[in-house]
């Protein structure tokens, strides 16, 4: 009797919870629904993206989340399951989210895209994805009706490789898209244990609010600035990247509300983990920076040791 008696109160308690949240917030919809689109064809190839709506929705114009996965431009896809589960909690929510393909120019090549992988090349690897993360965009847009987007809260996301696309994409000037309403300006970026070649792409006008998770000792994505892989300077793929903690210095110095989300201690692992351990914070990004367009900058740090002595001048993991 005791039992059933809390358990019953933790029941009546949830469910308060979950009506006094607002949509975009809490958990809306129980079904959702999954189309698979081609949004573009190069070099023989189809590029495509699955779409995630929630059924039974009466709304005509919803923020959209665009997810774009990892594996270092050679590997990786849209629909792996961890993505898909993402993507459902996700438009659970009221969103409509839509995973993208790419052009993985790198696969089978010498390399991959590491140390031995010339700069030059590594630089026209990321422009391709930007090209095709813009290109799945417009495709969107386009199609606005029949998916019920808004096209003025557009949201990108992405994880290590696709988290360096969606941030490079998110911080260029706004797009013509031949909208009435005029140019498009993404209204937010999460990356996933992503960085950008240049924070000078990062300027008033241009940049938007952010959500960043990374790991202070990534071994491949620098959280701050240093080369990518950590490649020696005379290495064919030497590159220097600004990884969240730059990023997020630069937004604060421009007065563009961001959440730094730093996990101490942790290395890569930190571009798949936010899609399972902190979809809330996402979705709390995503209601409170763009839904709701508060400005507001966090800073959150998980508890762990740093132990990476490339950055050993600095103590990320305190205030």
């Amino acid at each position: 009797m005791y039992k059933y008696w809390i358990a019953s109160i933790v029941f009546v308690c949830i469910v308060f919870v979950a009506a006094a949240q607002e949509r975009y917030q809490g958990v809306w919809f129980d079904e959702i629904s999954t189309e698979t689109a081609t949004y573009a064809t190069k070099d023989g190839e189809n590029l495509d993206l699955d779409i995630y709506l929630p059924q039974g929705d009466s709304e005509t114009e919803r923020p959209t989340v665009i997810f774009v996965h990892g594996g270092g431009f050679s590997g990786g896809t849209r629909n792996g399951q961890m993505i898909v589960d993402f993507c459902t909690q996700v438009a659970s929510r009221g969103y409509v989210v839509a995973s993208i393909s790419y052009r993985l120019t790198r696969k089978g090549k010498p390399g991959g895209f590491g140390c031995e992988c010339p700069t030059n090349e590594k630089l026209n690897t990321i422009n391709a994805a930007v090209e095709d993360l813009q290109d799945a965009t417009f495709f969107l847009i386009e199609n606005r009706e029949q998916f019920g987007i808004d096209p003025q809260k557009i949201i990108l996301a992405g994880s290590s490789a696709g988290a360096e696309t969606a941030l490079v994409t998110a911080y260029k000037p706004p797009y013509c898209y031949g909208l009435e309403s005029g140019p498009v300006s993404f209204a937010g970026v999460i990356g996933m244990a992503g960085a950008i070649v240049d924070t000078a792409a990062v300027y008033d006008g241009a940049a938007v609010p952010s959500l960043l998770f990374h790991g202070t000792d990534d071994n491949l994505v620098p959280y701050a600035t240093a080369p990518h892989h950590y490649c020696a300077e005379d290495a064919p793929g030497y590159l220097v990247l600004h990884g969240s903690y730059t990023i997020a210095q630069k937004l604060d110095k421009l007065g563009v509300p961001y959440w730094l989300h730093t996990s101490c201690g942790a290395a890569h692992e930190i571009a798949n983990k936010p899609m399972t351990d902190y979809v809330d914070e996402i979705v709390d990004f995503c209601y409170r920076f763009v839904v709701k367009g508060q400005k507001e900058f966090r800073r959150t740090i998980i508890e762990g040791v740093q132990k990476d002595t490339k950055y050993e001048q600095f103590n990320f993991c305190e205030e």
